[in-house]
């Protein structure tokens, strides 16, 4: 925002409220708006979108602004210019789509065909997955510089601070005493994490559910009204940090009279049919592409645990840890999330036109 006010350039603010948040989030938000509100052009959106839910098998996605469930809403939008809450309000927005989707449809609507920079705040020390989107050489670049990602068409993600450790972000903020600050990270402070530990992020997925313990310690308020609104998330926050078989980290083990095999079985059967038939079809494509590998009849129970690791070897035990571990898009056995089907029919349109 210096930068932009120095050139005197109006910059655009995509923030996607995800509704089940912390209050101090937003409470940052705005006033960053109010402080900027001259030089920016802000979508502040608030509408249907669908994010993935970790901590349930039940409801493996949930969705921000359900009108289905708009008693059960956590608050209710921020009476702001800017914020947008009619779904109408894009022409590709569709009814509870992903956010996967939206960003990338979003971003080709915004730049209408012109070169458009969409600066993202990660910095590459954070997570090895962070690490590899500045530094893999597998993508398309802007003028050579490895610190930006093309999109789609003319758009490209701009990473400003990837070199940046998490010292540097608060040798600046006490640099410059003048710049706000999120005030949900002293809470952080005073619940015991180190600034490396202090993460921000839609709370439910993957990866980031590792911290749905700190919601009813550092908001108490939000607390209860998200558990009353995401499915999973007391049990998530009473069990994610423990290991084996309660959420699949570290060592686990098979029951009792039970090959690896047999208690894949037991867990599927356990689960919901929408989950279960989701990961019959992963685990499927998965052992078809070990059959083309050698193994011809069928995958081992076990393998060496330094192997499976590796993902050098397939077995019943890592497909186990998989659903144990609820990981939909069944990262640990090397795969990776899809092409979402709105983005698949964005293609077919551009190539349709080309």
């Amino acid at each position: 925002m210096d930068e932009a006010i120095k050139r005197n350039k109006k910059i655009g603010v995509l923030l996607i409220d995800l509704e089940a948040q912390y209050r101090h989030t937003i409470e940052h938000s705005i006033k960053m708006v109010e402080k900027y509100r001259e030089h920016i052009e802000l979508y502040w959106v608030c509408l249907p979108i669908k994010l993935r839910n970790a901590v349930s098998c039940f409801e493996p996605t949930w969705c921000a602004w359900d009108p289905d469930k708009k008693k059960d809403w956590v608050r209710e939008p921020p009476k702001l210019n800017g914020v947008i809450t009619d779904p109408n309000y894009f022409d590709f927005f569709e009814d509870k789509m992903e956010f996967e989707e939206f960003i990338i449809l979003f971003a080709k609507w915004y730049a209408k065909g012109k070169d458009t920079a969409c600066f993202v705040g990660i910095r590459a020390d954070e997570s090895l997955n962070r690490f590899r989107t500045v530094a893999t050489a597998e993508k398309e670049v802007y003028s050579g510089m490895r610190w930006t990602t093309k999109v789609v068409d003319k758009v490209y993600n701009i990473y400003p601070l990837y070199d940046w450790k998490t010292t540097d972000v608060w040798v600046y903020h006490n640099k410059n005493k003048d710049k706000r600050y999120n005030k949900i990270y002293d809470l952080m402070h005073q619940a015991g994490l180190s600034m490396h530990e202090q993460r921000l992020c839609q709370p439910y997925g993957d990866d980031q559910r590792r911290g749905l313990w700190l919601y009813h310690i550092l908001e108490p308020e939000t607390w209860y009204k998200v558990v009353n609104r995401v499915n999973g998330v007391n049990s998530g926050s009473l069990y994610i940090t423990e290991s084996g078989n309660i959420t699949g980290y570290n060592k686990i083990i098979k029951p009792d009279n039970h090959t690896w095999r047999s208690f894949c079985v037991l867990l599927l059967k356990t689960m919901p049919k929408v989950t279960r038939e989701h990961f019959l079809e992963r685990f499927r494509k998965w052992i078809g592409g070990w059959r083309k590998r050698g193994y011809i009849d069928d995958i081992p129970d076990e393998a060496p645990l330094e192997l499976e690791k590796k993902q050098w070897v397939p077995s019943y035990r890592r497909l186990c840890k998989v659903l144990l571990r609820n990981d939909w898009w069944c990262k640990g056995l090397g795969l990776t999330q899809p092409k979402s089907e709105a983005y698949k029919r964005y293609l077919k349109i551009k190539h349709s036109n080309t």
